[in-house]
């Protein structure tokens, strides 16, 4: 049994903790004992009361005395609503000891992106990707962690931390291996739900270390009683603490306080008298104690509710409209009372129980009263309308516009911190007000834009109620439409999109404005695998891009479009570059089209970029996607953009046959897309990309693992993928030895895209490997499929896709035939970018040609791409052409 510390009482709940205090002890011995060390998790939790806080208060001691810097941070329940409140906590204290050029140095390419989260760098004007915000807060504790060690970070009440802090703590929780730091939480399980809950599920399954704690048993009670009272409480006296109190330390520590403070003495016959005393440590019986201390303290222990955390005592004396000096004497008497206790940062209450038992006790109207002047009292401050919003949120709805601008504000800073659910609450709250009707439907367009990354379906509702009312002007009406579109294409409802697009549109006079829904729409058809009437499409697109100089980004991303959809149809490949190029300013993405710019849907880039890829201008693309990846890091958006953008670089990589690196950037790709969600679109391109790699690399084995993991099996998806994804498949399937399942799904993608019309032979190369299958069964249908192709490929018109077809023509044929279109086919493809596809055609063409020096240079190009198989291939037929 842990003995009482000097104190006695105040170290009650450290009793029968033995275990856990063994547990941390060994922890932060093993964080001290050198800086390669492995620090890790510990957990606890527990009901209220329980002892989690002393636990904590312990491990501080304990760490400290082994020379560690301990951060301490601590959720509150009147807090929850404020963003990145327990990081801050956490880590301003630290951060603020730096001056400004230390901060910019240990924060790095991170200090944009993670400032202002932590408050120590004013927001800039764009929405921050919530995720990269979470990865930069990750990234900076690292920072700090190796700057500091050997480091402790504890959170209480974790329960009640906010969700952005949850959410980096989960992800911090992930990688703990990988630093040496301790990280220890108490929480209580049964005030955490929905995110929360999730979130802190999370955390427990990366602990080294997960401990329930219980109560006291009743000895543990007897000990405690006598250490606190006296060697002469009765065993009855003693018993009765504990039926009492059911063991719980926290109310049995403010009971015997109680005890000590009467003249009761602690024998048999003053048990019955402990119910009615602890009464008065919680529920009505504490608010009733807290009433006795008179109207003064009970108004000042009101305000300390209202403001939760690190309480000031000048902002807890204006909010209960006193002098000072009467709010020191209020503070005095709640602190004797075991109420209230002065720690480093302030004011804050004893318990958490404390806490809420006098914020619920406060009536309804009064609380409230007291959030607006709190509000108001920060606003005089010069604070800002983020730091205000937790308070105007429990102001009832009073028809004040200021009140609407207030909280369109604090929307407007938490999304530029990554915040957008106390974005969306803001703005929630301002349509209750309600707004005026002029400005109702921005309230509505700002609310659907703050939910169109996170709820799909909510962007739907606000947005076509805003678009119902009058208040837009023309541009912010189209660029709700288009958001609206959007958000019913991420939500599975393409037709719904299409038609919103399609009535806005005809409400506009021909102009930038119109050109921009035409675009839109057109992108959505486009992307859309589904589609009917393709062809038609395809003229009318034509029809409207063809006179398009490029003036406007209107202009420009119809050009994109057109471009899109001649590369996919297999059209000269000239005309595609031409179009890509007049998109362009200067050779570049004008602005308002860059990686991050917000206006036109980010697949607009991807469609630019992969135009140029498949048209054997990969220099070009590699540019374009290389300058996504380094934007989208510098900006901190680590989400589904930065995915994509590492998928459209790895997948150039493939083409430029760089292998090892494609695989390398796939991965990232696929880790990325991960943690956005499971069985997105982004999944699917990715995966298709990386399976494609795979099999040019020979690692059959690896792309069958891909392919289930990520479910890449019919039904096809209703998305246009690149490269084809059904095209993928049935090479899959066939390397597999699925020959059947290949065939049939090779058959299925030649019907399906034929009657779409898209013809390009390098993006959707089904026509190769379905004639390769049915070379020997069926030899007049292959050679069908190859001349066709081949003449797909002429009117495509790259070195690439003429230089692919030959090659099948020539696997097809036979004798000096055979020989002689290899040939060709490797000087083709000598001149294209495709490294890999040029070493395939020279080691097919050294075995076909009994040539060494064919097969040799076949070889070293296959080692150089990462052709594990093809090298393998290569060498097992250089001693039979050398024999």
């Amino acid at each position: 049994m842990t003995q009482a510390r000097p104190g006695g009482a105040a170290w009650a709940p450290l009793w029968e903790r033995d275990a856990e205090l063994a547990a941390a002890t060994q922890a932060v011995d093993a964080l001290c004992a050198d800086a390669m060390s492995v620090g890790g998790l510990l957990v606890f939790s527990g009901e209220a009361g329980i002892g989690k806080t002393a636990l904590l208060a312990e491990v501080r001691r304990i760490a400290e005395a082994r020379g560690a810097t301990v951060w301490y941070a601590r959720g509150g329940e009147a807090v929850t609503s404020v963003p990145f409140n327990v990081v801050r906590q956490l880590l301003q204290p630290a951060l603020i000891a730096f001056t400004p050029e230390e901060e910019r140095e240990y924060l790095g390419d991170w200090y944009d992106i993670a400032g202002p989260a932590l408050g120590i760098v004013a927001p800039g004007g764009r929405q921050a990707d919530p995720q990269g915000v979470c990865d930069g807060l990750v990234e900076v504790v690292f920072r700090l962690a190796q700057l500091k060690w050997p480091l402790v970070l504890l959170i209480d009440d974790a329960h009640w931390a906010d969700q952005e802090t949850l959410h980096w703590l989960a992800a911090f929780a992930r990688r703990l291996a990988e630093l040496s730091v301790l990280v220890v939480i108490a929480h209580r399980p049964s005030d955490a739900e929905g995110d929360s809950a999730r979130h802190l599920a999370s955390v427990a399954a990366s602990a080294r270390s997960f401990t329930t704690l219980h109560a006291l048993t009743p000895d543990a009670a007897a000990g405690l009683t006598r250490a606190t009272l006296g060697e002469h409480a009765d065993a009855p006296f003693c018993r009765e603490v504990w039926a009492v109190t059911g063991g719980n330390p926290y109310e049995t520590v403010e009971l015997l306080a109680k005890v000590q403070d009467s003249d009761l003495e602690p024998v048999e016959s003053s048990a019955d008298a402990l119910r009615a005393l602890n009464r008065t440590a919680k529920g009505r019986g504490l608010i009733a104690r807290l009433e006795d201390l008179g109207t003064d303290a009970t108004r000042f222990a009101w305000a300390a509710a209202i403001l939760g955390t690190a309480i000031s005592l000048d902002m807890a004396a204006r909010l209960a409209v006193m002098p000072r000096a009467a709010a020191e004497r209020c503070a005095e008497q709640l602190c004797t009372a075991r109420i209230l206790l002065r720690g480093a940062d302030g004011l804050e209450f004893v318990h958490p129980q404390i806490e809420s038992t006098v914020y619920r006790s406060i009536p309804s109207a009064t609380r409230t009263a007291m959030h607006g002047v709190a509000a108001a009292v920060l606003t005089q401050e010069g604070r800002s309308a983020a730091d205000a919003s937790r308070h105007l949120l429990e102001v009832h709805p009073e028809d004040d516009p200021d009140m609407v601008e207030q909280l369109r504000r604090a929307a407007a800073e938490h999304l530029a911190v990554g915040a957008p659910d106390a974005a969306r609450r803001c703005l929630e709250r301002a349509l209750k007000e309600p707004p005026l009707p002029d400005i109702h439907a921005r309230v509505l367009y700002e609310l659907g834009c703050a939910t169109l990354l996170t709820s799909p379906s909510t962007t739907i509702r606000h947005l076509r109620e805003a678009l119902s009312m009058r208040g837009l002007d023309r541009e912010l009406r189209v660029d709700a439409v288009c958001r609206l579109s959007q958000a019913l294409v991420h939500n599975d409802q393409l037709g719904e999109g299409l038609r919103a697009i399609a009535e806005e549109a005809a409400r506009l006079e021909p102009g930038p404005a119109l050109l921009r829904l035409q675009a839109v729409h057109y992108m959505w058809e486009g992307i859309h695998a589904g589609e009917e009437d393709s062809p038609a499409r395809s003229r009318r697109l034509a029809d409207l891009a063809g006179p398009l100089t490029g003036r406007d980004n209107s202009e420009r991303a119809l050009l994109i479009l057109r471009a899109f959809d001649a590369m996919t149809r297999g059209e000269n490949a000239e005309l595609v570059v031409e179009l890509c190029d007049r998109a362009l300013v200067n050779g570049r993405l004008a602005p308002g089209l860059g990686w991050t710019d917000t206006e036109w849907s980010f697949e607009l880039r991807l469609m630019l970029g992969g135009s140029y890829a498949f048209s054997d201008r990969l220099d070009r693309a590699e540019s374009l996607f290389t300058e996504a990846v380094r934007v989208y890091e510098t900006a901190g958006w680590s989400g589904g953009h930065l995915a994509l953008a590492h998928a459209f670089l790895g997948y150039v990589y493939r083409r430029r046959g760089r292998l090892i690196d494609a695989e390398h950037s796939l991965r990232e790709s696929l880790r990325l897309a991960d943690r956005v969600g499971k069985g997105l679109p982004m999944h699917w391109e990715a995966a298709s990309m990386l399976i494609d790699t795979l099999l040019a690399r020979g690692h059959i084995g690896e792309a069958g693992a891909i392919a289930d993991r990520y479910g890449f099996a019919p039904p096809s998806a209703s998305t246009i993928y690149v490269p084809d994804a059904m095209s993928v498949r049935g090479r899959l399937l066939l390397a597999l030895g699925r020959t059947e399942e290949g065939l049939n799904e090779l058959e299925a993608t030649a019907k399906a895209l034929t009657a779409r019309g898209q013809y390009n032979t390098v993006l959707a190369p089904w026509a190769y490997d379905l004639a390769r299958a049915l070379a020997h069964d069926n030899p007049k249908r292959a050679a069908d499929l190859v001349a066709d192709a081949r003449m797909q490929a002429e009117r495509f018109g790259t070195d690439t896709a003429i230089g692919e077809a030959v090659r099948c023509e020539a696997a097809l044929a036979t004798g000096s035939r055979s020989i002689a279109l290899y040939r060709q086919a490797a000087t083709y493809l000598e001149a294209s970018p495709c490294a890999y596809e040029h070493a395939v055609a020279r080691v097919e063409y050294g075995i076909a040609a009994n040539a060494v020096p064919e097969l040799e240079r076949g070889l070293t190009l296959a080692r150089t791409c990462g052709a594990d198989g093809l090298a393998e291939r290569a060498l097992a037929h250089l001693p039979l052409v050398r024999g």
